[in-house]
């Protein structure tokens, strides 16, 4: 078995419940779900559609506060930013704009506006989307292509931490996720891409792409 984000191929098998397997990387600590056990893209689509994500319930722009608000401490008032994966009721884009910040609205099923992803932004957020990476070896470098030198990805996602808790973890049973990730792994992504990493709470994880020299 290969990692599915840094191909290394010291990867056990971590666990199994009744529907998938899990297997964890000896490298950058990822647990994913091997790609045949993944959804249909017409079922994952199916299973995105009964999230309720709406820009309009203040409980849910609470929960995007957790990622809106570290981001914005640390930006400056003239940034632009991208929300990749917005999915079908933009709701971060909303969070920014009130602080004066513009942010596009980029995904992949409900908003795919293929230009969005060659240009270049102060900031990105990534809300909830990195555990869906079908192939996270292609979408984090994707993801960091996005970032202007000295940009700020805003990353959340809830970080595993171990057997014992992965055994009982509610956010295992979505069935459209299928990369879990570490503080290590974290750390690993940001040694790799040459980023500096602050991991601010259980799930938000900040990086900043190095200036230019």
């Amino acid at each position: 078995m290969i990692c599915s984000l840094c191909a290394s191929p010291d990867c056990q098998h971590f666990f199994q419940d009744r529907r998938r397997d899990y297997y964890r990387c000896g490298l950058c600590d990822l647990v994913f779900v091997p790609a045949e056990q993944h959804l249909s893209s017409r079922d994952e689509l199916a299973e995105y559609q009964l999230h309720e994500n709406d820009p309009d319930d203040q409980g849910y722009l609470r929960f995007l506060n957790r990622l809106a608000e570290p981001m914005l401490q640390r930006l400056s008032a003239d940034s632009q930013g991208l929300d990749f994966g917005c999915g079908p009721g933009p709701a971060m884009s909303l969070l920014f704009g009130e602080a004066g910040i513009a942010m596009a609205n980029y995904d992949p099923l409900f908003a795919k506006q293929p230009e969005l992803l060659t240009q270049q932004y102060d900031c990105v957020s990534c809300s909830e989307v990195a555990e869906h990476f079908n192939q996270p070896s292609q979408s984090w470098p994707l993801l960091l292509s996005l970032l202007k030198p000295g940009g700020l990805l805003g990353v959340m996602t809830k970080r595993h931490l171990g057997l014992t808790r992965f055994k009982q973890w509610h956010y295992k049973n979505d069935l459209t996720h299928v990369a879990f990730y570490s503080d290590q792994t974290m750390e690993w992504l940001a040694h790799n891409f040459q980023l500096d990493l602050e991991l601010v709470s259980a799930d938000v994880a900040l990086f900043r792409s190095r200036p230019a020299c």
